[in-house]
């Protein structure tokens, strides 16, 4: 029987993070039940607009942050800071990926931190390290793919360097950051006390190709693009399509004999060992191209499993998706989304037995202000809007002189992000399109408490400083 709570209930987590690492590791944390507070700036995080869309929502966006509490406010303001610090001393986690020496700087390192709170975990994610030859170098998912030599050794000799078509740096990354998080809170357990944790991408990098590091490192042994250590295993063409085969382990090929039709190969000196069998790769690979260019897919992988041989398509995205592997074991599950109205995410990876995992819906920027400034550190009104809301007046200029803008930031109404980079209109926004040397600003109440989305062109952009709007 389960209780409907993840194995992490009741722990705090407190999701600094942008873009994929960082926030990837707090969302591994919801979905094991933790109570994970995104903050955001105003306006909500940059991957909020990241393509692809489904249906006015950022696909992007939503497998980093579904699940999470959203807490939008400037922490460029000291009532933003400070209610950070009072949100410190309740929390179990910290999570952040800025630039090594940017959190110190806001005033937020790990000494602070654990003035405010012995027992908070620090978990710092970037690109090299906080310390190390290349600490102050900033980096994304790719830095991790290229430098450890996994670019080198993907594809087949002669091509250029090749990356792989998913975050595989970041996601090992979050995993790494989410794994260390959960060993500091078992210690924490015995000895009451929190610490720091330093993840990278850099290292996460070398974790997937420490095989053929270790052996040029030892013995001078440098891998060969395209070159298994044994055939038959790699992918090979159909009729349809492409399947993979794997079966290079010395039991196996008994079973790739009987397969291909080729009994008396169990004998042949040239196959008996894996080694042998790596020399004389040539022979196998074209009889299974052989075999396989007269068969679909799907024949093609009942064949060999019926071997009982590794078999598996080689799926495109649209094949993949409509698999229904992950939608049976629930790895991708839809959800409630306040723009898409539906929309699918990652879900769950463990199947626990008694605490499943717990697969939430993607909030709205500062949707949960009023909950945690108010219900959890128990600001006011007047508080909230001071931690929140004030940058309108100081900051937002010539906004300030549109009268329409009172009663914005209602808690309750419902309204997506809008940006001229995936434009949408919006009927009931009291201020309407204001432009400021071509820009496109938007205002709209709807969009969530305290907040107010702009999208203005950098100053740099532009060429020059842009002009404010006539008074009203």
């Amino acid at each position: 029987m389960t209780n409907g709570k993840g194995p992490l209930h009741g722990i705090r987590v407190i999701d600094l993070g942008r873009h994929q690492a960082g926030p990837r590791c707090a969302q591994v944390l919801a979905r094991l039940g933790a109570e994970v507070i995104k903050i955001e700036r105003l306006g909500g995080e940059e991957t909020r607009y990241h393509a692809p869309w489904v249906r006015k929502q950022s696909a992007y966006w939503v497998q980093y942050n579904s699940g999470k509490k959203s807490l939008s406010m400037d922490l460029r303001k000291e009532e933003a800071k400070a209610a950070l610090r009072k949100l410190i001393g309740v929390s179990d986690v910290l999570v952040q990926n800025f630039r090594p020496g940017t959190i110190e700087e806001m005033g937020f390192g790990y000494d602070v931190l654990k003035a405010l709170n012995p027992r908070i975990i620090m978990v710092n994610v970037s690109a090299y390290g906080q310390f190390g030859p290349y600490r102050d170098q900033i980096g994304y998912d790719p830095i991790g793919q290229t430098m450890s030599g996994i670019a080198m050794v993907t594809g087949e000799d002669g091509m250029p360097p090749i990356r792989a078509g998913v975050p595989i740096i970041d996601r090992t990354t979050a995993l790494h950051s989410a794994i260390g998080t959960l060993a500091a809170l078992h210690e924490r357990s015995i000895s009451g006390e929190g610490q720091s944790i330093d993840v990278c991408l850099a290292d996460s990098g070398y974790s997937l190709t420490e095989i053929p590091i270790t052996a040029y490192h030892g013995a001078g042994t440098e891998p060969k693009r395209g070159q298994s250590d044994s055939a038959p295993s790699g992918t090979y063409p159909c009729k349809d399509g492409w399947v993979l085969i794997s079966a290079g382990d010395q039991h196996h090929w008994p079973r790739v004999c009987s397969a291909l039709g080729k009994p008396e190969w169990q004998d042949d000196p040239r196959f008996t060992t894996r080694h042998e069998r790596t020399k004389h790769a040539a022979a196998v690979n074209e009889a299974m191209r052989d075999l396989l260019a007269g068969m679909t897919m799907k024949d093609g992988i009942a064949h060999f499993t019926r071997h009982d041989v590794v078999a598996a398509p080689v799926n495109t995205i649209p094949q993949a998706a409509q698999d229904p592997h992950p939608w049976e074991r629930r790895a991708m599950v839809e959800v409630p989304d306040f723009l898409a109205g539906t929309i699918a995410v990652s879900g769950d990876f463990w199947h626990f037995s008694r605490t499943p995992a717990v697969v939430g819906s993607t909030p709205k920027v500062g949707e949960h202000n009023e909950e945690v400034l108010g219900g959890l550190l128990g600001y006011s009104e007047e508080e909230i809007a001071d931690a929140v809301c004030q940058r309108r007046d100081r900051e937002l200029g010539p906004l300030r002189h549109a009268s329409r803008l009172n009663g914005l930031n209602r808690p309750g109404d419902d309204c997506g992000q809008t940006t001229d980079r995936h434009p949408r209109e919006c009927s009931r926004s009291p201020a309407g399109h204001l432009r400021r040397d071509g820009a496109r600003t938007r205002v709209c109440p709807r969009y969530g408490p305290g907040s107010v989305l702009i999208h203005v062109p950098k100053a740099h952009q532009l060429g020059h400083r842009p002009q404010p709007l006539p008074a009203r």
